[in-house]
């Protein structure tokens, strides 16, 4: 059996064994599994019920991961995208006022069409719409936005009528818990320890129980508390025009992001083949769209690769073993589920500033000195934070890419499907107006 599973795997070719595997398997689950307590933290704010957002993130990210290594074979670890999930919370729900459960409607149809895409073949169309200069710019301006998004949540920053937004009281005990927690979390990056930001939300959690700063009581959850979010979703509702919008963001970002992953990852790891292209691909875009509905009916937000799984692959993965490994660790983690509660939102704020750093690191790909990239990739990565909104940050950015190109006489090096795409983003300003 072992040796069939090895041939399946291709552990001779990858020259890799199961100690290798299951090792990486477990580090790869270390470094990312901090999302199973901040997730909740910012569903939450969209009035999901905290037990079973944190039961549907473990069972999403499972599900995809297991799946990903079973099927697609790769080392790529999947869970409940952040970024995406601060979108669903502060843009659509508490933005734009439309129930959790529509907008998880919505979330669903996105992975549909991501199917649908995958299966015809449509999605290579769209990705030639996108100038990859900024690839870049997307992920750095949904940086800033977990990170401004923390910053509040800590209390670092507040709201002021004059200038819109101003320092908050880092004497007050919370904040200067949070503060504590940013502190420890780069701490433990800059020392190399793979868990730090899941180790630096634990030992944050602990100062404020030891100062009082926690008020939690010990409880535990039944299957009723735990699958609250399960099939709550409202498709009918997200299927209404003003909401298509959305669901395009959701696929657009789900879509990039999974592409920008995969192929950092498959290189770093040597997966990808002497003609430049990633074998399985197909597969590895249909998992990623199953996970994606799987999540959406277990009531969680759009499920996407995780960079983190890098750490994996640093540590020797190289096969499906390793996700299949990380996917079970997931499995185990429901156990957990009464110590959620616990976690207070100054002790998951530090992680969200930190990772919005860890994604603003990809600032150094863009070509600052062009103009015509450059400046279309700035607007990118200040409307997203600025106006609470990925799609406007898109907008903006492919909308300027298109104008400057042509006003620098560089027309004929954007691609013919990026002008349709800029055309109705500037229809969508123009009828729809920028509520997303």
């Amino acid at each position: 059996m072992l040796s069939r599973l090895e041939h399946y795997f291709e552990f001779a070719r990858l020259k890799t064994n199961w100690q290798t595997e299951i090792l990486a398997g477990f580090t790869t689950f270390i470094t990312m599994a901090y999302i199973a307590f901040v997730n909740p933290s910012i569903l939450r704010d969209a009035g999901m019920p905290v037990a079973g957002v944190f039961a549907a993130t473990c069972i999403s990210a499972a599900f995809a991961t297991i799946l990903m290594g079973a099927f697609a074979r790769y080392p790529i670890a999947l869970a409940p995208g952040m970024g995406l999930n601060a979108y669903f919370t502060y843009t659509v729900v508490k933005g734009m006022g439309v129930p959790w459960e529509t907008a998880l409607g919505a979330v669903l149809l996105s992975g549909v069409a991501f199917l649908i895409l995958t299966t015809v073949g449509i999605r290579q169309w769209i990705m030639a719409a996108i100038p990859p200069e900024l690839y870049a710019a997307v992920s750095a301006g949904i940086g800033l936005f977990i990170a401004f998004i923390g910053l509040r949540n800590a209390g670092i920053i507040k709201a002021d009528p004059a200038t819109m937004v101003t320092m908050g009281n880092l004497r007050d005990p919370n904040t200067a818990l949070a503060v504590l927690g940013i502190l420890l979390i780069a701490a433990l990056q800059t020392w190399r320890v793979r868990a730090a930001i899941l180790l630096g939300i634990l030992a944050t959690t602990g100062v404020g129980a030891a100062v009082g700063l926690v008020h939690w009581q010990p409880q535990s959850y039944t299957w009723t508390d735990m699958s609250a979010t399960m099939l709550r979703l409202n498709v009918r509702g997200a299927l209404g025009l003003g909401l298509l919008e959305i669901v395009f963001v959701f696929l657009f970002v789900d879509l990039f992001d999974n592409v920008g992953t995969l192929m950092g990852v498959s290189r770093k790891a040597g997966l990808i083949g002497r003609d430049n292209k990633i074998p399985r691909v197909t597969r590895i875009l249909f998992t990623d769209a199953t996970a994606t509905i799987a999540g959406s009916l277990l009531g969680t937000t759009t499920v996407t690769s995780y960079i983190e799984c890098a750490s994996g692959i640093t540590a020797g993965g190289r096969t499906g073993v390793t996700s299949i490994v990380t996917g079970l660790l997931f499995l185990l983690t429901l156990v957990a589920a009464p110590l959620v509660g616990a976690v207070p939102s100054s002790a998951t704020a530090p992680a969200l500033v930190i990772v919005g750093g860890l994604m603003a690191s990809v600032l150094t790909d863009i070509p600052w000195e062009d103009t015509c990239v450059a400046f279309p990739a700035f607007l990118t990565i200040v409307t997203i934070p600025l106006t609470f909104s990925i799609a406007n940050g898109l907008a903006c950015g492919i909308i300027a890419y298109v104008i400057l190109h042509l006003a620098a006489g560089r027309g004929k090096k954007v691609p013919v499907a990026a002008y349709v795409l800029a055309v109705l983003l500037m229809l969508r300003f123009v009828y729809i107006g920028s509520r997303v």
